[in-house]
């Protein structure tokens, strides 16, 4: 195989040599969650201490041969020397942040980013004792600024969930490096078939693997992937000890998405720049963020760091709440729903007063920095595979249409705040 480097003849191939003993073309589902271990000696030491990452298999939360040959094939196509698979997203996401942080350490974050990375960073890291600086991490200057003699680790999520902001890889690894820092970027929306942030300079890369990577939306995974030895740190210091072990089936099963990843994500990426340019043009839509369009604040940027744009975009409607109340209930084609990455699209309407104007660990300063990209809400789609035709004729019903929830649901909401206020 090492001869063949192309990505997606790499994501057929890779990994998937077939079986000396059965000839099988596809690895093999190893469901055990024990092994017999060697006899007494440097290699049974060696499984038992977690010394090398191809030591003998113990006990599944540690390793296992499913696991072992995904985390190989997926590091494989992200063009890194190490992977640990986790549980979830969010399991990666912790698994980095335990590994690396201590009490007295400071970490600088994007103040956008998945929600449950978010109030991780903000809500739970203080208190442990972990300093942090959630800031635009688009903004070179903002993150040059926000370094101080504790930072420790510079975390980035590109494109961030759900704005879809755009972050400088290759200039932040820079900034880290100089002050002698990893930077670890969150790639989920993109997959490592639109952007490979280790080619970039980073340090580390994660995934939620329940997305775009699966893309079938029935396996829940995460994944942290980097140097071996800092993969196999995280490994032994805090996947053994904090439990949040993948299990083999769901391995086995995004292992098989990995083979059309390439061909999902172009079709994706393909559909949602058609999807995105007709919003952009819809008299119901105030406005449209989309890495491919021209409008999007970034536009130069992701062409320079991405391979596609993904299948990700958000946008804003004039009618606000009563214009997503409306359109909710008139799809047909897109589900309404809070995923992403799957064959099937998805949308979902936030409301800027719940997820961002709550939030007690962000400034006003940072509050009206982010509204000037979400409005009073936005809708969130996570584009399929369908045909583009037919979403965006779902999409042109559902927007036009009007409903009783609609008309009723915003003041509604208002007064039901009020009674909860």
């Amino acid at each position: 195989m090492d001869a063949f480097e192309a990505f997606e003849t790499m994501a057929v191939h890779a990994g998937e040599e077939a079986d000396l003993e059965t000839g099988a073309l596809r690895q093999p589902l190893h469901m055990s969650t024990t092994f017999k271990l060697p006899g007494f000696g440097v290699k049974l030491f060696d499984a038992l201490f977690m010394e090398h990452a191809n030591s003998a298999f113990v006990y599944t939360r540690w390793g296992n041969p499913t696991l072992r040959a995904f985390e190989k094939r997926l590091a494989k196509l992200e063009g890194a020397e190490g992977c640990v698979v986790t549980a979830s997203g969010m399991a990666a996401v912790s698994a980095l942040l335990l590994t690396l942080l201590s009490s007295g350490d400071h970490v600088i974050a994007s103040e956008v980013c998945y929600a449950g990375s978010q109030e991780l960073i903000g809500l739970h890291l203080p208190r442990f004792g972990v300093e942090v600086s959630l800031v635009d991490t688009s903004d070179l200057d903002a993150v040059q600024a926000a370094l101080k003699p504790n930072t420790t680790l510079i975390y980035v999520e590109t494109p961030s969930n759900p704005i879809l902001r755009i972050a400088d890889i290759k200039a932040l690894s820079q900034i880290a490096h100089e002050a002698g820092l990893p930077l670890a970027v969150d790639s989920t929306f993109a997959s490592p078939a639109v952007q490979q942030p280790l080619k970039l300079g980073a340090d580390y890369v994660l995934h939620s693997l329940t997305k775009f990577i699966n893309g079938h939306g029935d396996a829940l995974g995460g994944a942290v992937l980097g140097s071996t030895e800092a993969t196999e740190r995280i490994r032994k210091e805090m996947l053994v000890h904090l439990g949040g072990a993948l299990s083999p089936f769901n391995a086995w099963l995004i292992n098989r998405g990995l083979t059309t990843l390439p061909v999902r994500m172009e079709k994706q990426s393909t559909n949602a720049m058609k999807v995105a340019q007709f919003l952009e043009g819809h008299p119901k839509v105030e406005r449209v963020f989309y890495p491919g369009l021209e409008s999007h604040p970034h536009h130069t940027l992701a062409k320079q760091q991405m391979e596609g744009f993904g299948g990700m975009l958000t946008f804003q409607l004039k009618e606000g709440l009563g214009g997503a109340i409306n359109m909710a209930e008139h799809i047909k084609l897109f589900q309404y729903a809070t995923s992403l990455g799957h064959a099937h699209s998805l949308l979902f309407y936030y409301p800027t007063d719940i997820y961002i104007d709550a939030l007690t660990f962000l400034s006003e300063e940072q509050k009206a920095r982010i509204r000037a990209w979400t409005g009073e809400g936005i809708v969130r789609a996570s584009i399929g595979l369908e045909n583009a035709d037919d979403l965006i004729a779902d999409l042109d019903q559902a927007l036009n249409a009007k409903t009783v929830k609609g008309m009723v649901g915003p003041a509604a909401y208002a007064l039901l705040k009020k009674m909860m206020g």
